[in-house]
């Protein structure tokens, strides 16, 4: 077979293959607003946002124990994060990602079910949005700042448009309106997170590795604080019953590993499209084709949802000078 024969093979080939994974990412994408109402139900049915994300955090730490735990060089790679800890190898920081995730597991808990799924990932996206763009202008996480660029600007501007839509039909439930602060406060940190996770990656050699000790650290502390509330008598703690409800913690890591598994054939843009479409188109989906969960989708909310998606695929759009690099999940 010729060059020139190969090459059309190739260019048919990914005519095929692009359009597939872009589908699956979308669908994987539809694993967070999943993730969202689980954990927003077993906050409904405990009352608190801190105990629900403990049951979150607690169940997806379990499978990545295991996960560890079942490879001798993970093993080794965990066993070594206090000794590279105090070497300070990288920033103190980087080891505190934990926290991150945690706040965004309790503002599911806490006001997923009150919000609705879509106003929930419509809000917590935007944070995202505007996060990174910070995040890259500071150069936190990239290894080169990425300046203020008109469609980065847009897609920031987008992104409090998409927000103030969506919270719009609240504007008259004063105690509702104050929960939407919460996923949004949580974009605006989880648009860090990664910078964290992927430091602690390197330094310990294995993304499965600074995962588990992500998960440990926002146990941790959401552990921590229900146990000292527990104590002081404000809140009483049980597990629930359902099975369905552990499923919060790994559902989110199933995303994780799908996305890591997906970015090799579509690249960071289209895989970030992709996958908040499918967030954005998910938790629409959620809402409506699951009445029991007693949340309502207004015009404004879809409306909300496509703003959003704008200014993410806007603020998405590379610079032709600059390379954003990923840690792949699937050289472990």
């Amino acid at each position: 077979m010729n060059d020139i024969s190969k090459k059309e093979n190739n260019v048919a080939n990914k005519a095929v293959v692009v359009p597939l994974l872009v589908l699956a990412t979308v669908l994987a994408g539809m694993l967070s607003p999943m993730q969202s109402a689980v954990n927003g139900q077993v906050g409904k049915l405990l009352k608190d946002g801190n105990a629900s994300a403990v049951v979150s955090f607690g169940s997806g730490l379990v499978v990545m124990a295991i996960i560890i735990l079942a490879r001798k060089t993970t093993r080794q790679q965990f066993a070594s994060i206090p000794k590279k800890i105090t070497s300070r190898q990288i920033p103190w920081w980087n080891w505190l990602a934990g926290c991150c995730g945690a706040m965004v597991v309790f503002s599911e808990g806490a006001s997923a079910s009150v919000l609705g799924v879509a106003t929930f990932q419509t809000t917590l996206i935007s944070g995202m949005v505007i996060s990174g763009l910070v995040c890259d202008r500071l150069g936190i996480g990239v290894p080169v700042k990425q300046p203020f660029n008109l469609p980065r600007i847009i897609g920031a501007i987008l992104a409090i448009v998409a927000t103030v839509l969506v919270v719009m039909p609240s504007w008259q439930a004063p105690k509702v309106l104050a929960l939407a602060i919460l996923p949004f406060m949580a974009g605006l940190l989880a648009g860090w997170q990664p910078a964290g996770n992927s430091a602690v990656a390197e330094e310990t050699g294995s993304m499965l590795v600074s995962i588990t000790w992500n998960f440990i650290v926002g146990f941790c502390i959401l552990g921590g604080v229900l146990l000292i509330r527990v104590i002081m008598g404000q809140v009483s703690f049980t597990l629930p019953t359902a099975w369905w409800m552990y499923l919060g913690g790994p559902l989110g890591l199933l995303s994780i590993a799908l996305m890591a598994m997906l970015v090799r054939g579509l690249g960071l843009l289209l895989l970030g499209l992709a996958s908040t479409a499918g967030q954005l188109v998910g938790s629409i989906l959620i809402d409506l084709l699951i009445p029991s969960l007693g949340n309502q989708v207004y015009v404004l909310t879809v409306l909300g949802a496509i703003v959003a998606l704008i200014g993410a695929g806007i603020a998405m759009i590379p610079s032709d000078k600059k390379k954003v690099e990923i840690y792949d999940l699937t050289k472990e």
